[in-house]
């Protein structure tokens, strides 16, 4: 009788050999293989079974690391256009302000006298009162009383001199008067600024007088303050009341007086001789 330990090394013996002969068996026939390939079909299923809950794992956690991104992505994004569009607004304003510089010095070739371009620094903000301040003063030569334009037309007079500001009376200021001429029929008129409705009416002028809707008055260069034939405005409103002596007209400014932002400081012609002619004596 064999004892245990004998047993177990037989049996160890005998898988060792049925072991090589499957091997050599195998080599020889491929029949391990078909074999194999027998019981792994039935068994096919349960590794489609086993390996689901892990690529179903290992799907959401590619899900959720795309989502992540692609919320990343899209912050940086929306954070890119709106720097695109704070730096397009940045570009409409420079060209905007090229555009009415241009419009400006074209203005300027067309006055004849001395000019000076000037920035607006402040607006008064003061109901009924139509004044700005601009950054030329009297360390520039201004002096009270001189005719203020921009590229469309009149806008003012120089009203207060400092060392390097000065403050402007404009058109639409019921302070303000400007001698006008209609470019159509020649009637001449005072154009008074009227603060309720930001435009400008023409004081004192009889019913009879020629004058229509879209009329342009220019400055017709009396009163020796504004030169002769820049543009003030059109007319918008012409009323003649049979109870009233005189046609009541609102004219709407040429300039424009709460949008531009440079203007030009002009010296006219007579003004410059007259000052060339002190120093020559």
């Amino acid at each position: 009788m064999f004892n245990k330990e004998s047993q177990i090394g037989l049996r160890l013996f005998f898988l060792a050999i049925i072991s090589i002969a499957l091997m050599v068996t195998d080599h020889r026939t491929k029949m391990v293989n078909q074999l194999r390939t027998v019981i792994s079909i039935p068994l096919t299923p349960l590794q489609y079974l086993v390996s689901s809950p892990i690529q179903f794992i290992d799907n959401l956690k590619n899900l959720m690391s795309t989502h992540d991104t692609l919320v990343k992505e899209n912050f940086n994004l929306k954070a890119e256009q709106l720097l695109l569009k704070a730096q397009m607004q940045r570009y409409l304003a420079i060209e905007s302000e090229n555009n009415q510089l241009k419009a400006l010095l074209k203005s300027a070739s067309e006055v004849q006298g001395k000019v000076l371009v000037a920035e607006i620094m402040a607006v008064d903000t003061e109901p009924f009162v139509n004044q700005i301040v601009l950054d030329k003063g009297e360390n520039e030569n201004v002096f009270v009383g001189q005719p203020v334009l921009d590229a469309t037309g009149v806008m003012g007079q120089v009203i207060q001199v400092m060392p390097s500001t000065s403050r402007v009376l404009l058109v639409t200021d019921p302070h303000s008067g400007v001698p006008v001429q209609n470019t159509r029929s020649g009637v001449r008129a005072i154009a008074i600024g009227d603060s309720f409705s930001g435009k400008i009416r023409l004081a004192n002028v009889p019913q009879t007088a020629d004058i229509r809707a879209d009329d342009i008055f220019l400055t017709s260069g009396l009163g020796q303050r504004y030169p002769a034939g820049y543009p003030l405005g059109r007319v918008v409103s012409v009323v003649k009341d049979p109870g009233l002596q005189f046609s009541s007209i609102l004219v709407e400014p040429a300039a424009q007086l709460d949008r531009s932002r440079e203007v030009l400081l002009i010296w006219p012609a007579q003004k410059v001789e007259a000052k060339v002619d002190t120093k020559v004596k």
